[in-house]
């Protein structure tokens, strides 16, 4: 009996039908529609928590440069740059001394690549004193002013060797690399494999700089952007002289490094303002919702909103009215006095940094790049 049982039994197995089949197929393709959202969330979470022990580990290079240099931050400008005329790098390098030049490495091919400031005093570099001036206001001084097109300056090249020597020595590194900044690491990934401290690619002999900036205000004199008015540094014997850490006073509402580029909560993939042939990113204070991650004074690293920044400076000028912080201000050199936390009166106008080409009409910040007082003033308040 047991055989035959076994063999009705046989005879009756069959397989799924379409119903089966389907319902099946639903059920797993809801699975997927459920673990796909987790699964971006989880890997952008770690791509945020890769790029703050990236600025951690700056954080460390950072006090290890300042503990060689006397506290000071970095700087490739000399102090006293300011002795001559216009503060000019060109009279500067053919009346006092010929100032260090700001140095990418040496690449693959054993050249050197460097951003050469020339003059009479330095060695005979390619190039001329027109270009020379144009390199000085593009990577040497902190925040490029007097040249508007280019709008750039030293707190966009971290990766620079003079600074690389404390990370890894490479131009390269991934330490100076967010994994969020996707047109920035698809130029760059493919040279992350080699050792050498420069690498560039003769098919593309463009350079790229880091994921990270320094906060430009910062590196200057606390008197060029002063909350009694942005003062031109090419005016001021002192203007370049890079402050020391210790000078400053809120270092746990000071931020110190960011993101450049607006990674997260991102609305579109390029900023169609810029060129195609350069980098399309949207710039950090560009979006309302954006939250850069970044590096403070004190050491810590945290995500702060865009709209944080803008809600304090709201408080700020609220404050600064209220105990008539303007009522202080003596000097008749300086320009208009600024209540807020970044300064609207230096010669990147009233939209602050590339503020013409935000993405929405609800941001209004230059937070970090142009803070008002440098490194004595913060960029985010305290809790209310």
């Amino acid at each position: 009996m047991s055989a035959s049982l076994r063999t009705r039994h046989s005879g009756n197995a069959r397989g799924f039908t379409i119903v089966e089949l389907l319902v099946v197929i639903s059920i797993i393709a809801l699975l997927i529609a459920i673990l796909l959202p987790a699964i971006g969330k989880a890997r952008d979470a770690a791509r945020v928590t890769q790029s703050s022990a990236n600025l951690r580990n700056l954080g460390i290079a950072n006090e290890s440069y300042s503990a060689d240099w006397a506290g000071r931050q970095y700087t490739m400008v000399p102090d006293d740059l300011g002795l001559v005329e216009g503060a000019d790098p060109v009279l500067y390098n053919s009346t006092v001394a010929c100032m260090p030049q700001a140095v990418a490495g040496t690449d693959q091919n054993g050249d050197l690549w460097a951003a050469w400031c020339g003059g009479d005093l330095c060695p005979p570099f390619a190039g001329d004193p027109l270009a020379w001036s144009i390199f000085f206001h593009t990577i040497y001084q902190p925040i490029s002013y007097n040249v508007p097109i280019y709008k750039f300056g030293g707190f966009r090249t971290p990766n620079a060797k003079a600074f690389n020597a404390y990370v890894g020595s490479r131009f390269y590194d991934p330490v100076f690399y967010a994994p969020k900044d996707t047109f920035t690491i698809e130029t760059v990934e493919p040279f992350f494999q080699y050792p050498d401290e420069f690498y560039l690619d003769p098919n593309d002999p463009e350079i790229t700089w880091s994921s990270y900036i320094w906060s430009g205000a910062a590196m200057f004199s606390p008197e060029v952007h002063s909350h009694c008015g942005w003062r031109n540094p090419r005016s001021m014997p002192a203007a370049f002289r890079s402050p020391s850490v210790g000078q400053c006073r809120f270092p746990g509402l000071k931020s110190r490094m960011i993101e450049h580029h607006w990674l997260q909560n991102t609305e579109t993939d390029a900023n169609p303002s810029f060129s195609t042939d350069g980098d399309p990113s949207w710039m950090f204070n560009q979006g309302y919702n954006s939250k850069p991650v970044t590096l403070f004074f004190d050491g810590h690293v945290a995500v702060i909103g865009v709209s944080d920044a803008m809600e304090g400076d709201t408080r700020a000028q609220v404050m600064a009215e209220a105990n008539d912080v303007c009522g202080y201000c003596q000097s008749a050199t300086a320009g208009q006095c600024q209540t807020g936390l970044w300064s609207r009166d230096t010669q990147w106008g009233a939209n602050g940094y590339y503020g013409e080409l935000s993405y929405d009409t609800l941001v209004n910040t230059s937070f970090h790049v142009l803070t008002t007082d440098g490194i004595v003033g913060r960029d985010v308040m305290g809790a209310k």
